[in-house]
């Protein structure tokens, strides 16, 4: 992961930061204790070393969050970091194009920067739609979602929505308003679900009708959450984040409960149900389906010679040779030294010369 950048002139609050970050091997970052340092590390071209800066708005040489506009300048995603609460200056601040406003209350402010960081890392893989027909409005919405480092695609309407996500699974969130031409937002939302699941999209439904009736007619058919506009700055990525990272935490517990744990093939129990589907779509189509079974040959003797972390080694080492190989396939580990590769779509003859190779 990149570096990131603190701009804090309060030993405290470096030494703070410093033993968090401590506890996150990821996490690295420099310091700047004045504006003049600030700008010292980012001259000749320098701002691509860092994913974000974490800035402080009063500064010796830059009182008045002067080191804000300048990190933004550079198109460097900026958090601010302050120690005192203004309200005129929050609203000031949130009116660029920052990540996010944090106050300087407890440890938790300083742990939620550094989750924050984490996001923004994330969040360049994370490919987000906006489908609205006002151009006003997309524009509006990007430019909340620009700084936060996602990939923004737009969608002038429902229709064209469903074709983008059709074409690209790999998006992840969609931001819908309700009324639009051609298909609106309810409809975009009901027939994106019969093909995709909530857990592997997350949909966020919008409307100038805030009313709760919609709110609940949204939810009710697909929709993970639904916002009344106008919004706040805050609320709105509050609600991205919650959504996001809750589709993450499934993930993650999918891919434990179909992975094996030390080399992280699939499982058995992943392969048994894979494998009762490819044979009952080659019995109905008449394709063939081949099995191979991978036995490591004398694998007791590495445990009892060099012991079990040389031989857990070993498989982690075997299970990456046999993904570069059988990409395509349902590769898995049924237990011990034993691997099975399930060869949907090739004959007898065409596993064995795949397996000779």
């Amino acid at each position: 992961m990149k570096k990131f950048l603190v701009v804090e002139d309060s030993p405290i609050v470096v030494k703070i930061i410093k033993h968090i970050a401590k506890l996150d091997p990821l996490l690295h970052f420099d310091i700047a204790i004045s504006f003049k340092e600030a700008k010292a590390l980012l001259e000749d071209g320098n701002t691509n070393q860092y994913l974000a800066a974490v800035v402080d708005l009063n500064l010796p040489d830059a009182p008045n969050g002067e080191v804000v506009d300048y990190t933004l300048s550079l198109q460097i995603p900026t958090i601010v970091l302050t120690g005192s609460y203004d309200e005129d200056k929050r609203t000031q601040m949130l009116e660029k194009p920052i990540v996010d406003y944090v106050v300087k209350e407890s440890r938790f402010s300083y742990e939620y920067v550094l989750r924050l960081i984490h996001r923004l890392h994330k969040n360049q893989n994370i490919k987000v739609l906006v489908a609205d027909d006002s151009s006003t409005s997309r524009k509006v919405i990007t430019a909340m979602l620009q700084p936060h480092l996602y990939q923004v695609i737009e969608a002038e309407d429902g229709q064209q929505a469903l074709s983008i996500i059709q074409k690209d699974p790999d998006i992840k969130l969609l931001i819908t308003d309700y009324n639009m031409p051609v298909m609106n937002g309810f409809d975009l939302v009901k027939n994106i679900r019969r093909e995709v699941d909530k857990n592997a999209l997350v949909i966020i439904g919008l409307s100038t009708q805030g009313s709760g009736e919609l709110s609940a007619k949204f939810i009710k058919n697909g929709a993970n959450d639904f916002l009344s506009k106008p919004f706040s700055h805050e609320e709105f990525h509050c609600r991205i984040i919650h959504n996001i990272e809750t589709m993450e935490h499934v993930e993650t517990i999918q891919h434990a409960a179909f992975h094996d744990y030390l080399t992280d093939l699939f499982n058995r129990r992943y392969f048994y149900d894979k494998g009762e589907e490819a044979l009952a779509l080659s019995h109905k189509n008449n394709t063939p389906t081949c099995l191979a079974l991978i036995d490591i040959d004398h694998f007791k003797k590495i445990n009892d010679t060099y012991g079990h972390d040389a031989g857990d080694h070993t498989l982690r080492e075997i299970a990456a040779l046999l993904r570069q190989a059988f990409g395509r396939f349902v590769c898995a580990r049924m237990g011990g030294e034993e691997c099975c590769v399930l060869l949907a779509g090739l004959d007898i003859k065409k596993a064995a010369t795949l397996m000779e190779n």
